[in-house]
Protein backbone atom coordinates (compact mmCIF):
# COMPACT_ATOMS: atom_id res chain seq x y z
CA UNK A 1 0.00 0.00 0.00
CA UNK A 2 1.44 3.33 -0.96
CA UNK A 3 1.99 6.00 1.63
CA UNK A 4 -0.17 9.35 -0.01
CA UNK A 5 2.31 11.58 2.04
CA UNK A 6 4.94 10.33 0.37
CA UNK A 7 3.95 10.64 -2.72
CA UNK A 8 2.66 14.46 -2.39
CA UNK A 9 5.95 15.07 -1.35
CA UNK A 10 7.45 13.26 -4.08
CA UNK A 11 5.54 14.62 -6.49
CA UNK A 12 6.18 18.64 -5.19
CA UNK A 13 9.93 17.91 -4.92
CA UNK A 14 10.17 16.67 -8.54
CA UNK A 15 7.44 19.06 -10.20
CA UNK A 16 9.42 22.22 -8.51
CA UNK A 17 12.23 20.84 -9.59
CA UNK A 18 11.82 19.13 -12.59
CA UNK A 19 12.74 22.60 -15.33
CA UNK A 20 16.55 22.47 -13.36
CA UNK A 21 17.04 18.58 -13.50
CA UNK A 22 15.89 18.53 -17.19
CA UNK A 23 18.80 21.08 -17.43
CA UNK A 24 20.95 18.90 -15.41
CA UNK A 25 20.42 15.75 -17.51
CA UNK A 26 20.28 17.82 -20.89
CA UNK A 27 24.39 19.04 -19.72
CA UNK A 28 25.13 15.08 -19.97
CA UNK A 29 23.02 13.88 -22.81
CA UNK A 30 22.67 14.80 -25.95
CA UNK A 31 19.45 14.09 -27.22
CA UNK A 32 16.23 14.86 -25.58
CA UNK A 33 14.64 11.36 -25.76
CA UNK A 34 17.91 10.38 -24.17
CA UNK A 35 16.98 13.06 -21.61
CA UNK A 36 13.87 11.96 -20.71
CA UNK A 37 14.88 8.29 -20.07
CA UNK A 38 17.66 9.94 -17.91
CA UNK A 39 14.90 12.22 -15.87
CA UNK A 40 13.04 9.13 -15.57
CA UNK A 41 15.71 7.03 -13.91
CA UNK A 42 16.25 10.08 -11.51
CA UNK A 43 12.50 10.19 -10.77
CA UNK A 44 12.76 6.48 -9.78
CA UNK A 45 15.44 7.02 -7.86
CA UNK A 46 13.86 9.81 -5.73
CA UNK A 47 11.22 7.48 -5.05
CA UNK A 48 13.33 4.55 -3.60
CA UNK A 49 15.51 7.29 -1.73
CA UNK A 50 12.86 9.46 -0.20
CA UNK A 51 12.18 7.58 2.65
CA UNK A 52 15.60 7.21 3.54
CA UNK A 53 16.26 11.20 3.84
CA UNK A 54 17.10 12.41 6.91
CA UNK A 55 16.71 15.94 6.59
CA UNK A 56 20.49 16.42 6.96
CA UNK A 57 20.66 18.91 3.61
CA UNK A 58 18.01 20.14 1.80
CA UNK A 59 15.27 18.01 0.28
CA UNK A 60 16.41 20.05 -3.63
CA UNK A 61 20.06 19.36 -2.39
CA UNK A 62 19.15 15.78 -1.13
CA UNK A 63 17.29 15.56 -5.16
CA UNK A 64 20.29 17.17 -7.07
CA UNK A 65 22.79 14.70 -5.08
CA UNK A 66 20.77 11.91 -6.83
CA UNK A 67 20.33 13.38 -10.14
CA UNK A 68 24.21 13.99 -10.11
CA UNK A 69 24.77 10.39 -9.11
CA UNK A 70 22.87 9.26 -11.89
CA UNK A 71 24.22 11.39 -14.59
CA UNK A 72 27.65 10.10 -13.72
CA UNK A 73 26.68 6.47 -13.43
CA UNK A 74 24.75 7.36 -17.00
CA UNK A 75 27.77 8.87 -18.86
CA UNK A 76 30.14 6.49 -17.55
CA UNK A 77 28.06 3.61 -18.97
CA UNK A 78 27.40 5.45 -22.43
CA UNK A 79 29.21 5.86 -25.70
CA UNK A 80 31.19 9.23 -25.98
CA UNK A 81 28.89 12.01 -27.26
CA UNK A 82 29.03 12.19 -31.31
CA UNK A 83 27.94 15.97 -31.84
CA UNK A 84 27.38 18.53 -30.02
CA UNK A 85 24.69 20.39 -31.77
CA UNK A 86 22.86 16.84 -31.58
CA UNK A 87 22.00 18.46 -28.05
CA UNK A 88 18.74 19.75 -27.02
CA UNK A 89 17.71 21.17 -23.52
CA UNK A 90 14.48 22.86 -23.37
CA UNK A 91 11.16 22.72 -25.33
CA UNK A 92 10.47 26.27 -27.13
CA UNK A 93 7.89 28.27 -25.19
CA UNK A 94 5.61 29.12 -27.29
CA UNK A 95 4.77 32.48 -25.98
CA UNK A 96 7.88 34.04 -26.82
CA UNK A 97 8.57 36.22 -29.42
CA UNK A 98 10.04 34.26 -32.13
CA UNK A 99 12.44 36.73 -32.57
CA UNK A 100 13.45 37.24 -28.43
CA UNK A 101 13.64 33.13 -28.20
CA UNK A 102 15.77 32.62 -31.21
CA UNK A 103 18.63 34.85 -29.96
CA UNK A 104 18.08 33.83 -26.41
CA UNK A 105 18.54 30.26 -27.89
CA UNK A 106 21.61 31.12 -29.41
CA UNK A 107 23.01 32.32 -26.77
CA UNK A 108 22.07 29.29 -24.54
CA UNK A 109 23.49 27.14 -27.19
CA UNK A 110 26.78 28.79 -27.32
CA UNK A 111 27.19 28.44 -23.31
CA UNK A 112 26.06 25.25 -23.02
CA UNK A 113 28.25 24.14 -25.94
CA UNK A 114 31.02 25.78 -24.48
CA UNK A 115 29.68 23.98 -20.81
CA UNK A 116 29.58 20.60 -22.16
CA UNK A 117 33.59 20.94 -23.42
CA UNK A 118 34.40 21.52 -20.15
CA UNK A 119 36.28 19.03 -17.66
CA UNK A 120 33.49 16.67 -16.26
CA UNK A 121 34.52 17.97 -12.92
CA UNK A 122 34.37 21.98 -14.01
CA UNK A 123 31.02 21.39 -15.88
CA UNK A 124 29.23 19.82 -12.47
CA UNK A 125 30.43 22.91 -10.31
CA UNK A 126 28.57 25.31 -13.49
CA UNK A 127 25.83 23.33 -14.13
CA UNK A 128 24.69 23.41 -10.20
CA UNK A 129 25.44 27.43 -10.00
CA UNK A 130 23.71 27.67 -12.99
CA UNK A 131 20.34 26.55 -11.06
CA UNK A 132 21.67 28.78 -8.52
CA UNK A 133 22.88 26.77 -6.09
CA UNK A 134 25.08 28.13 -3.33
CA UNK A 135 28.59 27.04 -2.32
CA UNK A 136 27.76 24.97 0.27
CA UNK A 137 24.25 22.91 -1.64
CA UNK A 138 27.00 22.44 -4.66
CA UNK A 139 29.72 20.86 -2.14
CA UNK A 140 27.10 18.74 -0.71
CA UNK A 141 25.99 17.43 -3.72
CA UNK A 142 29.14 16.73 -5.15
CA UNK A 143 31.04 15.79 -2.22
CA UNK A 144 33.69 18.00 -1.90
CA UNK A 145 34.91 20.71 0.33
CA UNK A 146 33.35 24.43 -0.19
CA UNK A 147 36.57 25.55 -0.73
CA UNK A 148 37.08 23.21 -3.72
CA UNK A 149 33.65 24.11 -5.55
CA UNK A 150 34.87 27.87 -5.36
CA UNK A 151 38.63 26.42 -7.24
CA UNK A 152 36.47 24.46 -9.68
CA UNK A 153 34.40 27.28 -10.61
CA UNK A 154 37.40 30.01 -11.14
CA UNK A 155 38.75 27.55 -13.27
CA UNK A 156 35.77 26.41 -14.93
CA UNK A 157 34.78 30.56 -15.81
CA UNK A 158 38.66 31.09 -17.32
CA UNK A 159 37.91 27.79 -19.36
CA UNK A 160 34.48 29.04 -20.35
CA UNK A 161 35.88 32.64 -20.99
CA UNK A 162 38.25 30.91 -23.74
CA UNK A 163 36.03 28.88 -25.08
CA UNK A 164 33.73 31.74 -26.10
CA UNK A 165 36.10 33.81 -27.08
CA UNK A 166 36.18 36.65 -24.53
CA UNK A 167 39.51 37.95 -23.09
CA UNK A 168 40.42 37.46 -19.19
Amino acid sequence: MEDPARERRFLALLNANLPALGRLAGSYVRSSAEREDLLQDIALALWQALPRFRGESSERTFLFRIAHNHCIDHITRRRPMASLHELELDPPDGSIPIETRLTGEQDSARLMNAVRQLPLIQRQVVVLALEDMDYAEIAQVLGITENNVGVRLNRARATLRKLMGESP
